[in-house]
């Protein structure tokens, strides 16, 4: 029951007629009974989002901009970015903004339009979108030419790999300020 009042309440904030209807059967689903000869998966299919709704629903985008824009960071307006090479790679969102922030203080001090410090900083990117694009694909171990060091691996050991066996503290420093987005 505490799912169905849980998602009821989610379900809220979706939309003024959403929230009348999920309102008027609170009452209705508080009844074990009536629960089980209730059909959840028709009421529910009324509130399935459509894909740009899903889009309005993710923050994440708005929060690293947030987190760019509040520090002044030349990152601001890459949230997007940052969420959509995250979400095609299977990594963790904050993973790349966070290496960002600590390499090069979100875009602030860099070089070669790579805020990452990718390769000592030699590797030059045309955009902030190729340089989040390729240390990506590279971190999830998608690239075969560092997968050994970066493909099915946890943040923090990905983080190790990065930078840890030159800064101890490497992998800590940025898993802090992934806890910040």
């Amino acid at each position: 029951m505490n799912n169905i009042l849980k998602k009821i309440k989610k379900t809220l904030s979706k939309s003024i007629l959403s929230s009348v209807v999920a309102i008027s059967l609170i009452g209705v689903l508080a009844s074990p009974a009536a629960t089980k000869a209730f059909d959840m998966s028709a009421f529910w299919a009324m509130f399935s989002l459509t894909g740009a709704e899903e889009a309005m629903a993710d923050d994440r985008p708005a929060r690293l901009d947030a987190y760019f824009a509040k520090r002044d960071m030349p990152l601001e307006g890459y949230g997007s970015k940052f969420v959509e090479v995250a979400d095609k790679y299977g990594l963790d969102w904050r993973l790349l903004p966070a290496i960002a922030v600590r390499e090069s203080s979100g875009g602030k001090h860099l070089m070669n339009n790579n805020p990452f410090g990718w390769g000592s900083c030699k590797i030059k990117f045309t955009s902030f979108n190729d340089s989040i694009e390729e240390v990506g694909s590279n971190l999830s171990g998608s690239d075969e030419d560092t997968a050994r060091y970066y493909k099915d691996k946890t943040v923090y050991q990905i983080l190790w790999a990065y930078n840890g066996t030159v800064m101890h503290s490497y992998p800590d420093e940025v898993m802090d300020i992934m806890k910040m987005f």
